[in-house]
């Protein structure tokens, strides 16, 4: 088990004109995350390597790159190269996992595998023990602020579960509609990153949010049974 509930502010609920505002506002946070859209494999188009590049210069707080791209073997190498410190591609998108996170440990990043909602948790059979990190969507990827998915508690439960079998323990990270509200039962069912966006964002106190956030699911952390 790792040790504590780490948070993950989503940039894309930022305001992008008081962009440096906002991430000083998460000083706090236990990474940064930073939504990648290409308008292909998703239908929304964000940002590229030149946001990430004055992210990593405006904080101190590790960059979590989240890839929604048709072919993040080649363009995850570009955001390894612009400062991101750890980068999830789709297992629906990319070619050859293994590969591609040799080529990033290489490079001293570390690297996620994501399933959509609706991709079983058993595709990750051959990805769990090459990965640092798997990300769980909760909401169908492409925009910010959507209802979330009561199925991703059962998921994240499958997910601990083959890990466990194959004696692993990368990183378990749940992002789409996580709020105060449900922070402590996804930590209960296995999550150990929470990705936030309106939740924090949107708030008055985004510091607050946090910590409030990060309390709540290490109380919900106490009650799983590993």
């Amino acid at each position: 088990m790792n040790d504590s509930i780490l948070i993950s502010p989503s940039i894309l609920a930022a305001d992008f004109l008081n962009l440096g505002r906002d991430i000083a506002a998460i000083s706090d946070a236990d990474f940064v995350h930073i939504d990648v859209m290409d308008g292909h494999f998703v239908p929304n188009l964000s940002y590229g390597t030149t946001i990430v590049e004055a992210v990593k210069r405006a904080t101190s707080v590790p960059l979590d790159v989240h890839m929604m791209v048709t072919n993040p073997d080649e363009t995850a190498l570009w955001y390894a190269d612009a400062g991101a410190d750890l980068i999830s591609v789709h297992r629906e998108a990319v070619e050859d996992l293994s590969a591609l996170a040799d080529r990033l440990h290489e490079r001293g990043v570390k690297i996620g595998v994501v399933i959509n909602p609706a991709t079983p948790v058993s595709d990750l059979e051959d990805a769990v023990d090459v990965v640092d990190l798997v990300l769980v969507m909760s909401v169908n990827p492409g925009f910010g602020g959507q209802g979330f998915i009561d199925a991703t508690y059962g998921k994240l439960r499958e997910l601990r579960e083959l890990c466990d079998r194959h004696g692993v323990s990368p990183l378990i990270e749940v992002d789409g509609g996580v709020s105060l509200s449900n922070a402590r039962a996804l930590a209960a069912a296995g999550a150990d990153v929470l990705v936030a966006g309106s939740a924090i964002f949107k708030a008055p106190q985004p510091a607050a949010v946090i910590r409030d956030m990060r309390e709540l699911a290490s109380i919900g952390r106490t009650s799983r049974k590993d």
